[in-house]
């Protein structure tokens, strides 16, 4: 057997997020390292919800708080801890002038007037999966502001519509902590070395394929889907689809965009208007989905064309592969 040289034992450890920061900073829309900055304190504070989710069954920070958020939806610890955790970070970081929140029914003021960007988050998507260590995630937005920069921000700062995002992406807590995030040039995934305590480019310009054969949606509401999704529902069945469901949207999004698929989430007889929130978990995926040359939409047009009415609004949607997507939507 070949005896390795000490060449192969020090093989590179790869890009950090840094680095890539630096060297595509001239390709970022506002080239001025605030956003550089930004993204950085978005992977601080996943490095911490990572070290949180990670010893959440050694400390006391799983299960629920016994509160409700503004979506009347059962608050876990984590969800409490991850949006104190990124709002912290935000807060410190400078470049944030306001945020909203899942958890949050108002606007989160900063402090910092003087900072050119807004942040919609979902601080911990899929938490009801934390007791049963299954993936779990954070979705960020990033705006530039619109209002005059000293002032505080408005809501008309978030209103902007999905087509102004300057930048958006996900982390997801798994069998590794995988950030995600696109500036408007293609999507890219760092992985979280522990042993450094970097996130390392590990998925160069993802490409999400232009057809699958995984279709994802929660099962148990198909007696309430309208008649063409249960239609095109049975007909995944009969051409031998894969049906995969995590229960948590940053998962089921990012296996379907590296290995092709489907994601559902449609209106139902109790939820007509959709489930899911346009700004902080619709626009970002859908920002991701089609930098990666997939498609968002709500089954009539673009997810990313839908006008902002409301901090909170909901929307059905429907995400991924475009033929997959062009299926289902040639059929509502």
């Amino acid at each position: 057997m070949a005896t390795k040289t000490a060449q192969d034992l020090a093989l590179p450890v790869g890009v950090t997020l840094d680095r890539f920061i630096m060297r595509s900073q001239s390709a970022f829309p506002y080239a001025t390292g605030d956003l550089s900055q930004l993204l950085r304190d978005i992977a601080l504070a996943g490095k911490i919800i990572d070290r949180e989710v990670n010893r959440a069954g050694l400390v006391d920070i799983s299960g629920g708080v016994g509160t409700s958020n503004i979506q009347g939806e059962a608050q876990q610890k984590l969800d409490v801890v991850a949006n104190i955790r990124f709002i912290r970070a935000l807060k410190n970081g400078g470049e944030v002038c306001a945020i909203i929140s899942e958890e949050d029914e108002e606007i989160i003021y900063t402090g910092n007037d003087n900072g050119k960007y807004v942040v919609a988050m979902d601080p911990l998507d899929g938490s009801s999966n934390i007791d049963v260590n299954v993936s779990i995630g954070t979705i960020f937005s990033i705006y530039h502001r619109v209002t005059p920069i000293g002032t505080p921000a408005t809501i008309e700062d978030f209103m902007q519509g999905g087509r102004k995002q300057v930048g958006a992406g996900y982390i997801l807590y798994g069998s590794s902590t995988i950030l995600v995030f696109s500036t408007g040039s293609g999507v890219n995934g760092f992985t979280h070395e522990h042993s450094l305590g970097e996130f390392i480019l590990s998925h160069k310009n993802i490409r999400c394929p232009l057809d699958g054969k995984i279709y994802s949606l929660n099962d148990g509401y198909y007696d309430g889907f309208q008649a063409s999704v249960q239609e095109y529902v049975l007909d995944c069945r009969r051409r031998d689809y894969s049906a995969r469901y995590i229960g948590s949207l940053v998962g089921d999004f990012h296996r379907n965009m590296l290995k092709g698929g489907v994601y559902l989430y449609p209106p139902t007889q109790k939820d007509p208007n959709g489930k899911l929130r346009l700004l902080y978990e619709c626009y970002p995926l859908a920002f991701l989905a089609e930098q990666s040359g997939g498609r968002a939409t709500d089954g009539y047009g673009d997810i990313l064309d839908i006008e902002p009415k409301s901090l909170h609004q909901r929307t059905p949607f429907y995400t991924g592969s475009v033929r997959m997507v062009e299926d289902i939507q040639a059929r509502l």
